[in-house]
């Protein structure tokens, strides 16, 4: 199989591309999400502002770039946490990367605001079919699904949760049409289930509204996190 180098011009765009995400993250650590914009970014980078459309065509683009190359980043950093756990059984394992999830996320709390946090102004929120920064999203949640797909085929479901409720099944739609049956529908819902559990957690504790009620978060968490694994292994 030959490869192609790619030409010294598509090696200059690749790297502008890159130096203008760098930017975007930049204004985003220092400013939060709505200090993102394309001017600025310009002006960091000694262009014009129209010079910036020659690679994102929309503040939108960009962000969704951005967007995508977080997840990567947020699904490389969880992976190898489970990976340095490997041996450890399914669940042992999804405590450990939602574990890694907290601590990424405590310590990219700008990140976590423009990933999971309220849209930015005047960007589109992104749609569920908007790739690749929803594929990207999807192979983060792959990290988990794997694992759980893993604990239940030592420990199947009972009989009555093979098969979700017919609302509830309908209501997976969305993520069918988007990513196909890849993973059985229970592995979808109990990630899905838990989850929101666990992202409320962490959310409330990178956005500090906590902060009223307790000094140290993470025994809440743990708490949570073992009431969470409990009900997966059921």
């Amino acid at each position: 199989m030959t490869t192609t180098t790619p030409s010294r011009r598509d090696r200059l765009r690749t790297a502008t591309v890159t130096e203008i995400k760098q930017a975007g993250r930049r204004l985003l650590v220092t400013g939060g999400p709505a200090a993102i914009s394309l001017r600025a970014i310009a002006r960091d980078m000694g262009m014009t502002a129209p010079a910036i459309y020659r690679y994102f065509d929309s503040l939108d683009a960009l962000v969704r770039a951005i967007v995508t190359d977080l997840f990567e980043e947020l699904r490389i950093s969880v992976e190898e946490v489970a990976a340095a756990h490997a041996g450890a059984p399914p669940l042992t394992r999804v405590a450990h990367l939602a574990r890694g999830f907290r601590r990424w996320s405590l310590a990219h709390p700008a990140e976590f605001a423009l990933m999971f946090g309220s849209p930015i102004p005047g960007v589109t929120p992104m749609a569920a079919d908007c790739s690749p920064a929803n594929d990207a999203g999807a192979r983060f949640a792959e990290s988990f699904f794997t694992v759980l797909e893993e604990h239940l085929a030592q420990h199947p479901l009972p009989e009555a949760a093979e098969s979700l409720d017919p609302d509830l099944r309908q209501a997976f739609q969305p993520y069918l049409d988007t990513f196909g049956d890849r993973f059985p529908l229970p592995v979808v819902y109990l990630f899905v289930a838990s989850w929101t559990r666990l992202y409320g957690m962490v959310a409330m504790e990178v956005f500090g509204h906590l902060q009223w009620a307790m000094t140290d978060i993470e025994p809440l968490f743990e708490r949570e996190l073992h009431g969470t694994l409990r009900q997966l292994a059921r």
